[in-house]
């Protein structure tokens, strides 16, 4: 193999310090590749004292547990990771990883594995290294699994230990960060999730579990057509988007994927014209007419935005003046399982306006207490969607690093 020149040996961007070049080298001239000892099924059960993580369960919930007696015994006379190992999936997927700290738990032989070594390289570094390294014999290959000679024969370019450290110390703090806001996302949604179910009124029951303070007096609880008036949207496909498109518009697919439960946002825009189109108004609640799962149409969406075109398979339920679209939105969600009930269809499935104005809700009888908890929830996406967006820079950032910061 030629070697490389010295220019291909430094990376485009590297911490201020550093100029010596990355040599390269393979994983069996740094270490051995190490795995805990055989666990056989019958040695497993469904629950017990210590996690024993399989391939399928790997960086995720254990399915499987061994006796702590069983775990006290391997552990201690054969292979088993240190504080820092940096654990690798060598079947299925290659590459997933899970950095060891410490913990009581046991891993599946072959399909889990790490690398021994000497402390000539920072773990920390594996840890980035590993998901992008080109593995030796895996590329083109339909049965994906990483053996012990595929590793070891592997090549990668590696700077210094100082060198090392800085690099896995930069990665480690910025999936510190991905985390950190991910799980504010997640926590947000179970959050909103709660809210959802505790501030609309269970059936049976006039009042909600958690109110506004200054709110007194039940709920009224009438069919849906006496909050609402009933449209349909009409034509549009796929092919009538545009990059180019002037006029906002809305398919009813749009409503699975892009819109929540409020949506002041439209993603799409088209310049074609329709015949006889139906145009939003504030506050209109959008609820998707044809789908092929159950789910996908026991979801409402009300379009804080005037003006949108609304394509064909679209119910429309337009608010009446004393009624808060965000809010009747809300309390249709929390009700999901009445819309489920309406849904007609095996393959294709459908749910028809016809059908959902006879939907009993409960709303509150001021419009001031609607619009509070339209606020709520608004502001709690807001949140959520602050987070998700902070997640995907941040992970723009780290491939763009990966890309210039690795040989």
């Amino acid at each position: 193999m030629q070697k490389p020149s010295k220019l291909a040996q430094i990376p485009q961007i590297r911490f201020a310090g550093f100029t010596d070049p990355w040599e390269r080298c393979k994983f069996e001239d740094i270490g051995s590749v190490s795995m805990c000892k055989r666990i056989f099924k019958e040695e497993t059960t469904d629950n017990g004292d210590i996690p024993f993580y399989k391939i399928g369960t790997f960086g995720s919930t254990p399915d499987a547990f061994i006796s702590k007696d069983l775990f006290e015994e391997y552990k201690n006379k054969y292979s088993y990771p240190k504080k820092g190992d940096i654990l690798l999936s060598a079947s299925g997927t290659i590459g997933r990883i899970v950095e060891y700290n410490g913990e009581e738990a046991y891993f599946q032989d072959s399909n889990i594995v790490w690398l021994s070594h000497d402390n000539s390289i920072c773990n920390l570094f594996l840890k980035t290294l590993y998901p992008i390294v080109k593995w030796n014999g895996i590329e083109g290959s339909t049965i994906q699994r990483l053996y012990n000679d595929n590793f070891l024969k592997t090549e990668f370019m590696m700077p210094s230990l100082a060198e090392q450290t800085k690099i896995g110390e930069l990665f480690a703090n910025l999936d510190n960060l991905i985390t950190l806001h991910q799980r504010k996302c997640d926590t947000l949604k179970k959050v909103k999730k709660s809210m959802l179910q505790k501030m609309f009124p269970k059936n049976g029951e006039s009042v909600p579990e958690i109110r506004f303070a200054g709110f007194t007096g039940d709920w009224e609880r009438r069919k849906l057509e006496l909050y609402a008036n009933f449209l349909s949207g009409n034509g549009l496909n796929w092919n009538d988007i545009s990059n180019n498109g002037e006029q906002e518009c809305i398919l009813y697919g749009n409503l699975y994927t892009d819109y929540g439960m409020i949506a002041n946002q439209v993603k799409y825009k088209t310049n074609t014209k329709i015949k006889n189109p139906v145009y939003s108004k504030f506050g209109d609640v959008l609820i998707p007419a044809s789908d092929t799962t159950p789910t996908g149409l026991a979801r409402a969406t009300c379009l804080q935005k005037e003006n949108v075109l609304l394509g064909n398979d679209i119910n429309i339920i337009r608010p009446n003046e004393n009624i808060n679209g965000s809010c009747l939105s809300l309390a249709l969600n929390a009700n999901k399982s009445k819309l489920i009930c309406l849904i007609k269809g095996t393959t294709v499935r459908h749910i028809h306006n016809s059908d959902i104005k006879h939907i009993q809700i409960a709303l509150p009888s001021q419009k001031t207490e609607q619009q509070k908890i339209g606020e709520l929830f608004a502001n709690l996406d807001n949140l959520i969607t602050l987070h998700q967006r902070k997640v995907e820079k941040l992970k723009k950032i780290k491939a763009a690093m990966l890309s210039k910061a690795f040989i």
